[in-house]
């Protein structure tokens, strides 16, 4: 019985890349150079919006890596000004002997490479304006802007996590194909969960339990995230994502 359940699980679990492109949420054979970076018209337009103004995003990563999980980024707007920076880590800049963390104006809810954002995290008004020298602050500080590893980490969605666990006031709720989220800081065993609402224990990145208010319960597996959000009902799984309440 036992294993037979494995194998139902194995089968199960290898049955979801193929769903992903199957379904076309996982688009293959894309030209980065090609690929649409246009606005999705989700971010309020800068020169008509006074007020500060922090979002984070998550869209689906390039070609077959988005198979596996998305690219995060935070976009800040401080009050009275007329664009926003985007913070992300990109770890093609490495080959370029670049750091990878990139702080600088930009798009803010830009298709990435034709993959359309999310939004997963959102500060208006005072509050915003409270928490972008914090956000700043947790991006200068972040320890590995010359490092980058696709797997288990650190990589993009490491930093974003990083930046709010040293923010908790955005309670950023990751996807579960966030891969990288979970890595841990300079080794550390136990830590605050992304959103800063709960707690991790994660080792090396690749086996470990998150339990927060925004995440729910995170059964992390070799970077696969299963799991169940009961503040917003809703099932997570490696590959697909959220399935439920607010899904991404």
């Amino acid at each position: 019985m036992l294993i037979r359940m494995l194998l139902f699980f194995l089968l199960f679990l290898a049955a979801l890349p193929l769903f992903m492109v199957v379904t076309g949420q996982a688009q293959l054979g894309r030209d980065f150079r090609r690929a649409d970076r246009s606005s999705a018209g989700i971010a309020p337009l800068a020169e008509n919006t006074p007020e500060a103004v922090v979002q984070v995003y998550a869209a689906r990563a390039l070609n077959w890596r988005g198979i596996f999980g998305v690219h995060c980024w935070i976009a800040t707007k401080p009050q009275d000004a007329v664009e926003y920076n985007i913070h992300h880590v990109i770890g093609w800049r490495l080959y370029r002997n670049l750091p990878v963390v990139v702080s600088a104006p930009g798009i803010p809810d830009g298709r990435w490479f034709g993959n359309e954002p999310i939004v997963v995290g959102e500060l208006r008004g005072d509050a915003a304006h409270k928490a972008i020298p914090k956000i700043l602050e947790a991006v200068a500080s972040y320890p590995y802007p010359n490092e980058y590893n696709l797997w288990p980490g650190p990589n993009s969605n490491t930093f974003v996590a990083y930046v709010g666990r040293h923010v908790p006031e955005l309670r950023m709720d990751l996807p579960p194909t966030a891969i990288g989220k979970d890595y841990p800081i300079n080794g550390s065993i136990f830590d605050r969960a992304p959103s800063g609402t709960g707690f991790q224990i994660s080792m090396l990145g690749v086996l470990g339990v998150t339990l927060a208010r925004e995440e729910g319960i995170e059964l992390n597996l070799l970077g696969l995230n299963f799991g169940i959000d009961f503040y917003k009902p809703a099932l997570k799984l490696p590959f697909v994502g959220r399935i439920g309440v607010g899904e991404h």
